[in-house]
């Protein structure tokens, strides 16, 4: 790593000083002495930051339970993982809990210090890892849920996927090549034509297009949120075949890493680079550092279908076969749930299971003779394959429950209202509505038709829970951002609003046995 020109020493932030004594990586081999510790006797720097490194965070709304942040590629586990992450949990009770997040990953709560020796083991004995998951990292890299089962697809874009894993983490065991980045850094690949992964909120995608006849991909730049600014990725004016995606992303991220800020964290993100350089000069270090030149993009991508969000029973390509998309309201769920997950994922599919960035759970490889027996479970009861119109696409962030950054609680809130809404409206389309907890936007109110970001309200002179909303937001073909419409309507008057815009702008109508009661 080499700071950037205008960056010196002592004009680093202080992530970048407490960096430079000692990298976040160097914790991994005290994770012994830490348990032995505990987390009140630790050096905090170490244990509310480098501990990220691991993917091991410490909340200050619950001390002492720390959350983990698992690795997922392309959103894909096995049964035997599933368990294991149960059997972490199961010693938990009511403190421990699983939060699917909106990049096809699990986060796990009620983690102690003092159990992480164990954890870990369990860990490397099914392959799972969390490494380079918090922090000045690459995330969870996203890509098809439904990638080698859809007989639509362009591309299968497992493979790659776990090959950039790979060199990020160094296959799991942490890559100091790449983890200190100048700020996280995300990564999506999508073969499919309905942008499954939401491309434009990424630092880095690669979308499907064909350069005349050969297929490879589009590259777009620069997309993220934050609570200072929020942009969409732009085209880096390039196309890639697939065989050098990888070291494209090794490219980007070098260029990223020596010389993004390390002064401003709020301006660290690659846009921020792009907006200093030029998208040509940028494109042109890219070039340097792949060792060749890029080819122009394609006059267009292969994104011309509307967002599909996997719910329901589908056909596989392979004959025979389905896969079977079930909702998880606001994508929480508890030990027992997820051994239940593992068993039906056994008994009636290949031991598969994938998430999605909606928050849910395929089962994929069910035939067409267990599909009735499987629809059968008790478990599809809650986790539904047909749920509410507002419920079915509702995401949430964690929320001021376990989040110190959230500044509303946002998970039961949001079920609540949408139940509301749910049992005095009818509706003639979907509506996909977002809760985010803070400006930090982790729940992706931009991206949504109606997006919730928490905020501090007043109501009767006093400062109360509330939400601005967003409007307008897109996914699937022409995907664009939100902006934000109304501000400050305090979380207990908030019902009503939202009904009035289902009412005025999707056209749901009162239920008539709700206006009889009026």
């Amino acid at each position: 790593m080499t700071d950037t020109g205008t960056t010196t020493k002592t004009s680093l932030n202080k992530f970048e000083k407490f960096k430079a004594e000692k990298d976040g990586l160097a914790v991994k081999s005290e994770i012994e002495k830490f348990a032995a510790l505990g987390w009140e006797a630790m050096d905090e720097t170490d244990r509310d930051h480098r501990l990220k490194w691991l993917g091991v965070f410490f909340r200050p709304v619950t001390p002492g339970k720390f959350m983990m942040r698992m690795r997922m590629p392309n959103g894909i586990l096995t049964s035997d993982q599933m368990r294991v992450l149960a059997e972490v949990l199961q010693r938990y009770g009511d403190d421990g809990s699983a939060d699917i997040t909106t990049r096809q990953n699990i986060q796990l709560r009620g983690i102690r210090i003092e159990d992480l020796p164990d954890i870990f083991n369990k860990f490397h004995a099914v392959g799972l890892t969390s490494v380079q998951s918090g922090m000045d990292n690459v995330r969870n890299i996203t890509g098809d849920p439904v990638a080698g089962l859809d007989a639509d697809e362009l591309f299968d874009t497992r493979d790659l996927v776990q090959q950039i894993q790979d060199m990020l983490t160094n296959k799991g065991e942490g890559n100091p090549e790449f983890s200190n980045l100048p700020r996280k850094f995300n990564i999506a690949i999508t073969g499919g034509r309905d942008n499954s992964v939401h491309a434009e909120i990424n630092d880095l995608a690669f979308v499907p297009a064909f350069k005349e006849t050969t297929f490879g991909f589009n590259i777009l730049v620069g997309g993220f949120f934050s609570a200072k600014r929020c942009d969409a990725a732009i085209p880096l004016n390039a196309w890639v075949a697939a065989e050098d995606v990888v070291a494209v992303c090794r490219a980007v991220l070098e260029v990223f890493r020596d010389n993004g800020s390390r002064a401003n964290r709020l301006k660290s993100r690659l846009m921020w680079l792009i907006d200093e350089w030029g998208i040509d000069k940028f494109r042109t270090e890219v070039e340097q550092r792949l060792g060749k030149p890029l080819l122009a993009a394609a006059p267009k991508d292969e994104i011309d279908w509307e967002k599909r969000d996997h719910i329901g029973i589908y056909r596989q390509k392979q004959p025979g076969l389905n896969y079977v998309g079930f909702h998880v309201p606001v994508g929480r769920f508890y030990a027992e749930d997820m051994f239940e997950i593992a068993r039906l994922a056994e008994v009636y599919g290949s031991g598969e299971i994938r998430l999605t960035v909606e928050q849910n759970i395929i089962i994929p490889n069910i035939s067409d003779g267990s599909l009735a027996t499987f629809l059968a479970e008790p478990l599809l009861q809650r986790f539904s394959i047909n749920p509410g119109v507002l419920e079915r696409s509702l995401v949430s962030c964690t929320g001021a429950q376990f989040c110190n950054f959230a500044l509303i609680e946002t998970k039961n809130r949001a079920l609540a209202t949408i139940h509301a809404l749910e049992a005095d409206l009818t509706f003639t389309q979907p509506v996909r509505i977002h809760w985010t907890g803070c400006p930090n936007s982790c729940g992706q109110p931009q991206v949504a038709d109606i997006g919730l970001m928490g905020t501090k309200a007043r109501k009767d002179g006093k400062a109360v829970e509330g939400v601005d909303i967003y409007m307008g937001g897109k996914v699937g073909k022409d995907a664009h951002l939100g902006t934000c419409a109304i501000k400050g309507i305090p979380c207990e008057d908030l019902q009503p609003v939202l009904q009035d815009l289902l009412i005025k702008h999707f056209g749901a109508q009162i239920k008539q046995e709700v206006l009889l009661e009026v």
